[in-house]
C-alpha cells in the first residue's frame, strides 16, 4: 500500500461498500421476510453450524453482534417462529437454539436473496 492517505482512501472505500450492500440486504430482508440483515445473519450462521445444536455462547463467538444483540436477535427469530431455544440439561446457563422447519423454509428463500444481492453488488469487485 502506498500512503497514509491510500490507506484512509481504501478503507473508505471499503466501509462505503460494506453500507451500500449491507443496506440492500436489510431492504430486500425486510421486504421478503421482515428480517433485518442482521437476524438474517444469525439464521444463516445457526444453519451452517458444525454441530446439531448450537449453543448461543458458541454463535455469539462467532459473530461480530455483541451477545446482547444477538440475544435480541434470537429473541426476534423466536417471536417469528424461525428457531427455538431450550436450556441445556447439563449447564443450565448454556442456551441451545434450534432452527424450525419454518425457519428451514425462511432461510432457503432469503438465502437466495442473499446471493442474488451479493451476485449482483460484489460481480465487479475482484
Amino acid at each position: 500500500m502506498g500512503s497514509n492517505a491510500d490507506l484512509r482512501d481504501t478503507w473508505r472505500l471499503l466501509a462505503s461498500r460494506y453500507n451500500d450492500i449491507a443496506c440492500e440486504l436489510d431492504r430486500e430482508m425486510q421486504h421478503a421476510h421482515s428480517l433485518s440483515m442482521s437476524d438474517f445473519e444469525t439464521l444463516d450462521r445457526l444453519m451452517d453450524a458444525t454441530c446439531d445444536r448450537p449453543r448461543m455462547q458458541d454463535l455469539a463467538a462467532e459473530m461480530y453482534l455483541s451477545p446482547s444483540a444477538l440475544s435480541r436477535s434470537v429473541a426476534r427469530l423466536e417471536k417469528a417462529g424461525l428457531v427455538a431455544r431450550s436450556l441445556c440439561e447439563a449447564d443450565r446457563r448454556g442456551v441451545f437454539v434450534d432452527v424450525t422447519e419454518h425457519g428451514r423454509q425462511v432461510h432457503a428463500d432469503a438465502k437466495k436473496i442473499q446471493l442474488a444481492v451479493l451476485n449482483e453488488k460484489l460481480s465487479d469487485a475482484t
